[in-house]
């Protein structure tokens, strides 16, 4: 069985699900890719389709879904883009990395302020903050510029996610 359990930088954010001012609910581990497969074939409806290039971890209120996107093979998971698959087929790729993604967080940056549906809070959390800063010291970049860097490594998304669907 694939090991669900968070790398440390995951953990870490995950812990501070009670200070976080957006709409993100971190799990409490990597959902269990049966989950994700029936999630997914609902979503795309496509009964062939499984999501196992996705390990998700959190999910915003609306039903949307925040996870690592398995492209970069052979890299490890933190090193994989962070996307964002949105309950009515909102798509976003949020950042490269899990570290450029802790920088997002920590600046008040979930799904809903990268989708512009949201503004991010004024007051970052000094315990997102400390995270990132922690486990991520060179991705310290601003909002735009992560999303940027996101959007330009992965142009492509969009047709990726189009094509699996029915």
């Amino acid at each position: 069985m694939t090991d669900l359990s968070f790398p440390p930088m995951l953990e870490d954010l995950a812990k501070t699900r009670d200070v976080q001012k957006m709409d993100l609910e971190m799990y409490e581990a990597f959902e269990h890719p049966d989950e994700t497969a029936h999630w997914y074939r609902l979503w795309t409806g496509n009964k062939e389709v499984d999501g196992g290039e996705f390990r998700f971890f959190g999910m915003e209120g609306a039903g949307g879904y925040v996870g690592l996107w398995l492209v970069r093979r052979g890299r490890p998971l933190m090193e994989q883009p962070v996307v964002f698959l949105g309950s009515e087929g909102e798509l976003a790729v949020m950042s490269t990395d899990v570290g450029a993604f802790l920088w997002l967080v920590a600046q008040g940056y979930g799904p809903h302020e990268v989708m512009g549906w949201s503004e991010p809070s004024n007051e970052p959390d000094p315990r997102t903050w400390e995270i990132a800063r922690r486990h991520a010291p060179d991705a310290c970049r601003v909002p735009a510029e992560i999303l940027r860097r996101a959007q330009e490594e992965f142009p492509n998304f969009q047709e990726y996610i189009d094509a699996r669907c029915n």
